[in-house]
């Protein structure tokens, strides 16, 4: 993720730009049983995740805390059902993530080209 300050000049020509680059290379999603952060909880580091059930957790998320990253969660394992985004910040109940009911049950992130070449699309000249 690139991020640009623009710092106040008369001079608007672009050597009085300064350019941050925020490496945003990890990924962090905890998963809970129940809402407000309470309950049996999944936590997921620098993964996709295609089945809960194979990592052990057969448990309903209610509210979900993203610490970094972005992620999109599915409602069936296999990356199937409905979808939801997940940018950093906190969900404390499955309404404030679009959801009906609390059924996630695999997930995967969202990630940039530039800094996670591994398991990026590269299209073929």
């Amino acid at each position: 993720m690139k991020k640009i300050r623009r710092f106040p000049q008369l001079d608007c020509s672009l050597h009085h730009l300064h350019f941050s680059v925020q490496e945003s290379q990890d990924h962090k999603i905890v998963l809970y049983e129940n809402p407000s952060f309470a309950g049996k909880k999944i936590e997921i580091i620098d993964d996709d995740v295609p089945s809960f059930h194979a990592h052990g957790y057969q448990e309903k998320v209610s509210s979900v805390r993203v610490q970094n990253g972005t992620w999109v969660a599915y409602q069936y394992p296999g990356y199937r059902g409905y979808q939801y985004l997940f940018e950093k910040g906190e969900y404390k109940e499955c309404s404030d993530f679009g959801a009906k009911v609390p059924q996630i049950q695999s997930v995967r992130r969202i990630r940039d080209m530039q800094w996670h070449q591994r398991g990026a699309f590269h299209t073929s000249n």
